[in-house]
Order: structure tokens, then sequence, then C-alpha cells
């Protein structure tokens, strides 16, 4: 039974990175914005499955408010507010699908050879859900580095705070208070992302960076 357990957790894990990847590939807004959520609802599942497993109650609340903030109401406001400014559904991309997909396997490759020499005093599960953890922070950033529309880079952000809440959940078992400061972290970030939206739209038009660029005299 324990043996299933750390199956099922790291079908869990793997389904999470597996996300972070199709996310790389989406070239439309909305798929963007509805693959996060389920990605946020698996990462609500593997919290949840941790704190049985474990016998953490605690968890169970961490998988709540990943369930209702990052698979409801994000979501949810990330297509409001695609659907108020109107903005292109397509997105702008700086590096191709092929290498961006490229680089996303040689993050996740280089977070394996980080995560397995340093944490040979662990036992294998947390050792193979850090890597995997690690996997999602670099490909999350990797979302940001190469899309242009800045929804996309913030949804690369949350990509990769799942990482970080993964990792949290499946190595240390973050107490309360640490899962409370994340739920807030992430409405505070919110409403800044959304002020930034709003002042970028009303100021250029266009929520395109390459508009920004153009803009500063970067780009001609």
């Amino acid at each position: 039974m324990r043996e299933l357990g750390y199956d099922i957790a790291h079908l869990l894990d793997g389904t999470i990175l597996l996300l972070s990847f199709t996310l790389l590939y989406q070239r439309r807004l909305t798929a963007v914005i509805n693959i996060y959520a389920i990605q946020a609802l698996v990462l609500a599942a593997a919290a949840a499955w941790q704190g049985y497993i474990h016998h953490d109650h605690q968890l169970y609340l961490t998988a709540g408010m990943a369930l209702v903030f990052k698979a409801g109401i994000v979501p949810y406001a990330m297509h409001r507010i695609i659907v108020q400014f109107g903005i292109h559904r397509t997105i702008g991309i700086a590096l191709g699908i092929g290498p961006t997909m490229i680089a996303g396997a040689s993050l996740v490759a280089l977070s394996v050879m980080l995560v397995l020499p340093s944490t040979t005093g662990s036992d294998a599960s947390t050792r193979e859900g850090l890597a995997l953890a690690l996997s999602t922070v670099l490909l999350g950033l990797l979302m940001m580095i190469t899309r242009r529309n800045a929804v996309t880079q913030v949804m690369g952000f949350l990509s990769l705070e799942n990482g970080l809440i993964l990792a949290a959940v499946g190595v240390t078992r973050m107490p309360l208070l640490v899962e409370l400061s994340v739920a807030f972290s992430i409405m505070v970030a919110f409403i800044i992302f959304g002020i930034f939206f709003f002042r970028i739209r009303e100021r250029f038009d266009s929520l395109d960076i390459r508009t920004i660029e153009t803009f500063r005299g970067e780009r001609r």
C-alpha cells in the first residue's frame, strides 16, 4: 500500500510537469489559461494525496486553496481580462516551439543532475519529487522568457509558483503558516498584475511587449 501511495504521488507530480510542457507548446491564450487551470487542479489533487498518505490534515487546506484560488478564481479572472481588454488570442513567441521544447527537456535533465546527487541522504520518493518540482519551476521560468505577451508571462510565473508549492508539499510538508503566506502572496501578486495589465493597456493599447520596446526605441 505504501508503494502504491508513492506511485500515485509520482504520477500526479509527473502530470504537473507534463502540463508545463503543454503550456510551452500552446499558441493561444485561452488554451494556456485552461491548461494552467488543469495543472492547478492536479496540484490540488497532489497536495490532497500527500495529506492522505502522510496523515497531514494541513495539506488538505493547501489542496483546497489550490482548488479554489489557482484552479478556479485565477483562470476565471484571466479569461475576463483577455475579454475585457480585447487581447489578441495568438501568443507572440521569442523562440520557436521546437527549440523551446528542446530547451525545456534540457532543463529537466539539468534538474535531475542537480537534485539527485545533492539529495543522496533522502529517500527515493523525496529525491524524485524534488527533481520534478524543480523542473516545473524552470519550465515556468522558460515560459516567462520565451513569450512576448504579458498575460502569458504571468501564466508562466504562476506555473513556476505551482512548482514551488509542489516542492513544499512533497518534500518539506510546509506548515499552515507557510500555506497561508503562499495564498496571500498569490492574491497580492494577482492584484498587482491586474493593475499592471490595466496600465500597459491604457498607455500602449496592447499587452504585447514588442509594442513597449518599439515605444522605447529598442526595436525598429
